[in-house]
């Protein structure tokens, strides 16, 4: 049998309505559903870091004033290191009253107000990231999460992963044909997940050896990242001489 190339199965795929999950599929013969996942690493072209400044004060008013005064020297550095604003998003910002306890007494005693102020930034220069997360510190950082690494545009290694996982389908459909003496295999129905973009394992857990002596910026090793696809697919075993 014939089988239909991945590109005109993902067309038919995003074709069908929402409802079409719903329809049962009458089949003559015998039906098997496999699920395959398939993995494509890449190099990333971006990386997201996140940076935030906390501030304490007596008062919920100065204590939002210096924040603010902080958090715009933080943003100004990264503007200066060429970051466009687009690539700069706030992710939160939080103003809580700030208690200490009093062993002796047992009893909270308030001492004034925290903020704090995140933002998510997204860089292109992937070699640069050691030296930009030394310069949000120097700016007046006081929080910094990432990096976090990915690809701008994964479409291209989600397709190959999807085709990967379609002629795997099909290979293993075609075998439980042969085994069981029927002719081919009929696709029924296809559903699709996308399982996620991150680390890939043999890099995510990768040691650096660096020489502290010799280190000039904060050491970032970008690795891989994984784009991943499951794909569940019902297959008709089918006997192309029965009437």
């Amino acid at each position: 049998m014939k089988t239909a190339s991945a590109a005109a199965l993902a067309g038919a795929l995003f074709a069908l309505p929402a409802s079409a999950a719903n329809v049962e599929i009458e089949a003559e013969g015998p039906v098997i559903q496999l699920s395959v996942r398939e993995s494509i690493t890449a190099e990333p072209d971006i990386v997201t870091i996140g940076a935030g400044v906390t501030s304490e004060a007596p008062t919920a008013v100065e204590a939002m004033r210096q924040n603010a005064a902080e958090m715009t020297r933080v943003i100004e550095r990264i503007k200066a290191l060429g970051v466009a604003e687009k690539d700069i998003q706030t992710t939160g910002v939080n103003l809580s009253p700030r208690y200490d306890y009093d062993r002796e007494n047992r009893e909270q005693v308030f001492r004034g107000y925290t903020v704090s102020n995140r933002v998510s930034v997204k860089l292109r220069d992937i070699d640069g990231t050691g030296a930009a997360l030394d310069a949000l510190v120097e700016a007046g950082a006081t929080d910094i999460s990432g990096p976090n690494f990915g690809l701008e545009d994964d479409e291209a290694a989600t397709d190959a992963a999807r085709d990967r996982a379609i002629e795997r389908a099909g290979e293993r459909a075609e075998a439980y044909a042969a085994m069981l003496g029927y002719d081919g295999a009929k696709v029924l129905r296809i559903s699709e997940m996308i399982q996620g973009r991150g680390p890939s394992p043999a890099n995510a857990m990768r040691e650096m050896a660096v020489d502290s002596a010799r280190v000039s910026a904060t050491p970032v090793e970008p690795g891989l990242v994984e784009t991943s696809v499951m794909i569940a697919i019902t297959y008709e075993l089918v006997d192309e001489a029965a009437p």
